[in-house]
């Protein structure tokens, strides 16, 4: 096979593991390895691509995703939680680095891989952690603190491999102290001053519309990389910590729109992750697994069970997180790609290393003691090379095993801890007019949760007096799109008099809950020529059956109508309702908890739902 055919086939197997590990509600990356493993065992990523290219690709991606995810860090959403955020990042690392370590020489380890990989896997991850968040969508205080943990503890963690590598190759403690001091100063340094020089030329060119819109995302892609790459030259393995401070830095600047750029970035990262786990995958072999099976048994046991809620609970201890919060942190440590690709990139430096000693040790040196020295430093390397060759594989039975259990038995904890919901079936009205309070009313009653949103004061009050959630503010304000709690809401109406408004929030908030699952109001004055029309791109899902506009719907509420609630069965079916009701507005159909919008494309069923619709007062 040809190596274009096989990047087309990674390509395709890293889509269709993504697709359906979205229709069954599982994480991403457990399908992804799996198809990766299997894969690998037909077709070498090594043999088709080459060690250097492969190794080079996978670096890049790395660093593309780290950049994407901390464009997402913004410090306003620490609000409330900077002591725990800053705990995660920094006592929470310490202690797991030193927890991580000590599981692995309980489980057979020697120190110096065991400090290595106590470095490697303090990480977890967006790759792993932003697909969970997204099927679980817990509460913002918690997704935040995932978010910068996953992606601010990344560099830190591969920053930490990089100094612990550097005192294993050195050797000596002396040595490989000041070893380590130098590069880690080095690193901060070069990571800074190019992350703000770098962050200031693209904020001056997007100020100053020297990058037209539609070249954004491909320009900041450009920057990225070139900064990865730079950072690199100038110091080893520094070019993670530059692109997530070059990212971090961007995110934060006031007054600097980086949509264009998110939306680029966010769809090449979900390309790239299938792309690499399967590829990353591909490289491990089963006899590998079943050799390292009875040491990655005790290992990740520890890590899970012992390590992780130790660490996080020490290291929050005290902050504003809530038990609950902590509780859900100690059971969410998913490891990632950053922790499979540095693995794999440091099992090679070690082999790198050892041929390097054993070169020197073969010229010999100036005198028969630094000869015999070069001879011992080779022949410990040459040891260590034998011993790290379990490295690669115990790091992917770690990743899937970690996966597999927060992936899978995250969502209950959590919605037992109140945190979030797997299942979210709630409805957010934008807007708070009569008929939106009383299907809320309606809605609540059935057990299904809302959320109102208006800036009209009569209508929050009257919301508030009826005992419904309601926030008083725009829907398309940076609060509502950015802040505003969404935990257990699935699904949206737009029905404020502004159809604009109305159209741009099913857009945005689609981003959040999906296409599939926002609507609007029919739109007003709306004729039937080609040049009245709305663009399609432009207008989403038109609700109920049958669509009314924002005044129709009212001006019904005012002529008496009312929302109710009818069960459809067999002998009360949706045809013996609609004679009874001919006037009637279909609005919900309501199954166990779970509101669905009705629509004239997708009606009501015949029976076996509550039907919740604007019907005619009872006489």
């Amino acid at each position: 096979m040809t190596p274009a055919a096989y990047l087309a086939l990674v390509l395709t197997v890293g889509a269709v593991c993504q697709l359906v590990a979205y229709r069954l509600r599982i994480p991403s990356i457990l399908l992804l390895l799996v198809a990766g493993f299997g894969l690998g065992q037909l077709l070498s990523p090594e043999k088709l691509l080459g060690r250097d290219v492969l190794f080079a690709g996978v670096s890049l991606a790395v660093a593309v995703i780290l950049f994407e995810g901390s464009l997402s860090l913004r410090f306003r959403d620490l609000r409330g939680l900077s002591r725990s955020v800053w705990r995660l990042c920094t006592v929470t690392v310490a202690l797991a680095w030193v927890l991580i370590t000590s599981a692995a020489m309980v489980a057979g380890l020697p120190w110096e891989l065991a400090l290595l990989v106590g470095a490697l896997l303090v990480v977890t991850g967006p790759t792993v952690i932003a697909p969970i968040v997204r099927q679980l969508r817990p509460t913002r205080r918690v997704s935040s603190m995932l978010r910068w943990e996953g992606i601010v503890v990344d560099p830190i963690g591969a920053v930490l491999a990089l100094l612990v590598f550097q005192a294993i190759i050195v050797g000596g403690s002396e040595g490989a102290l000041a070893t380590a001091g130098l590069t880690l100063v080095r690193t901060v340094v070069v990571a800074t001053v190019l992350s703000v020089a770098v962050g200031a030329l693209l904020e001056v060119a997007l100020r100053r519309y020297v990058i037209p819109d539609f070249l954004e995302g491909v320009c900041f892609l450009a920057a990225a990389v070139g900064a990865f790459v730079l950072s690199g030259a100038l110091q080893p393995d520094s070019g993670l910590l530059t692109v997530t401070m070059l990212g971090i830095y961007l995110a934060n600047r006031p007054g600097l729109r980086l949509e264009h750029v998110r939306e680029f970035k966010e769809n090449l990262q979900i390309l790239i992750v299938g792309t690499l786990f399967v590829l990353l995958a591909g490289r491990v072999t089963p006899a590998q697994v079943v050799e390292v099976a009875p040491t990655a048994v005790v290992f990740v046991t520890l890590l899970v069970l012992v390590v992780r809620p130790a660490s996080v609970w020490l290291g929050l201890l005290g902050t504003e997180a809530s038990r609950a919060e902590r509780t859900l942190m100690a059971f969410m440590a998913p490891r990632g790609i950053v922790a499979a690709s540095v693995t794999s990139v440091f099992a090679l430096e070690i082999e790198h290393a050892a041929e390097r000693a054993s070169e020197r040790a073969l010229r010999g040196g100036e005198t028969p003691v630094e000869t015999l020295a070069l001879e011992a430093d080779a022949e410990r390397l040459r040891s260590l090379v034998v011993e790290s060759a379990d490295l690669v594989p115990l790091v992917f039975v770690t990743i899937v095993v970690t996966v597999a259990v927060y992936g899978l038995g995250v969502g209950r904890l959590a919605e037992r801890l109140g945190l979030a919901t797997t299942t979210p079936n709630g409805v957010l009205f934008a807007g708070a007019s009569t008929w939106a309070r009383q299907a809320a009313e309606v809605l609540g009653r059935l057990g299904v949760p809302t959320l109102l949103v208006s800036l009209a004061p009569s209508e929050v009050m009257q919301a508030r007096l009826a005992g419904l959630r309601v926030e008083r503010t725009h829907i398309l304000s940076e609060y509502a799109v950015e802040d505003m709690e969404l935990a257990g809401i699935g699904s949206l109406v737009a029905a404020t008099y502004d159809d604009d408004s109305n159209s741009t929030a099913v857009k945005e908030f689609g981003r959040t809950l999906g296409s599939r699952q926002t609507y609007q109001l029919s739109r007003q004055g709306v004729g039937s020529k080609d040049t009245q029309r709305t663009a399609s791109r432009l207008t989403g899902q038109i609700a109920f059956d049958p669509p009314l506009t924002a005044p129709e719907l009212e001006r019904r509420v005012r002529e008496g109508m009312q929302v109710r609630h009818t069960r459809l069965t067999d002998k009360h079916s949706l045809a013996q309702f609609e004679e009874r009701e001919p006037d009637a507005v279909h609005l919900f159909t309501v199954t166990g908890r779970t509101a669905r919008v009705v629509t004239v494309a997708d009606p009501a069923p015949q029976t076996g739902v509550t039907l919740v619709a604007l019907v005619r007062p009872r006489v």
